[in-house]
């Protein structure tokens, strides 16, 4: 199950995680928390849906359809946020992708959303997977390089009780890394750069990537590295496409 926003632009949201999910060859349900009017460009407008009606989706598809895994993309505000925690014990194997900031890096919530996120959500799910400027707001802190990125994920996973894992891929530096941690260890999680202007989505396929390979039965530890590969092949398949103006999307089906 995957609960998130609609990307008219078919980038990322619920679209790139059903199209995630499909690659990975699980079968995909979907709550939606909001639609929005976006292209490879940007965001032009967007529209919340109520909280009853996220609340009558997932509890509709548990009773029929009920998940191995889930994981969240945009909820948007505190009381989405609040509503999925008390869902939380219909969602084995949540995968919390807190989805805070935009592609620009500009804030989409409020405080007591991100508070929501740090104390509530988090701790109950198996990992979450913030941007580093989205653990940055997480834990009230700045992250400039690897050593705050690090600092910051063994941070956030003590105080949450939940391995957090700080993905690097627009922090910049010599190689983008990832950091995971449970508080008492620290993986870092090097990578390689790949020129392409298209990596939109890129969070959301990661974080669908691990959700897929968890209701597979896989460690998280193993998850969390095969979906890295996975989404690197997928930036590099499409590193040539030109689909848009913009910031294009990710080979999720590894058509090139």
């Amino acid at each position: 199950m995957t609960i998130g926003g609609s990307d008219s632009g078919a980038g990322a949201g619920i679209q790139a995680d059903l199209k995630t999910l499909s690659a990975h060859g699980v079968f995909a349900t979907t709550v939606i928390t909001s639609v929005t009017a976006q292209n490879t460009q940007g965001v032009e407008t967007g529209e919340t849906i109520p909280a009853d009606l996220v609340d009558a989706q997932i509890r509709t598809l548990y009773v029929d359809l009920p998940p191995d895994a889930a994981k969240t993309g945009l909820l948007g505000r505190e009381e989405v946020v609040l509503l999925v925690a008390d869902h939380a014990w219909r969602l084995p194997n949540l995968v919390v992708d807190p989805v805070l900031v935009d592609r620009d890096g500009a804030v989409l919530v409020d405080r007591a959303t991100i508070a929501a996120y740090r104390e509530i959500l988090i701790p109950a799910a198996v990992v979450a997977t913030p941007n580093h400027r989205e653990a940055a707001l997480l834990a009230g802190r700045p992250i400039a390089n690897e050593a705050q990125q690090s600092e910051v994920a063994r941070e956030l996973a003590r105080s949450t009780r939940t391995p957090i894992l700080v993905t690097g891929g627009r922090l910049g530096g010599p190689r983008p890394v990832d950091v995971l941690s449970d508080g008492l260890q620290t993986h870092i999680l090097p990578g390689r750069w790949v020129p392409s202007r298209n990596v939109h989505g890129t969070g959301d396929a990661l974080s669908a990537s691990i959700t897929a390979r968890l209701a597979a039965g896989t460690s998280l530890m193993v998850a969390v590295a095969e979906a890295k590969a996975w989404v690197a092949r997928a930036v590099a398949g499409a590193a040539t496409w030109r689909l848009g103006r913009g910031e294009g999307p990710i080979d999720h089906f590894g058509w090139s």
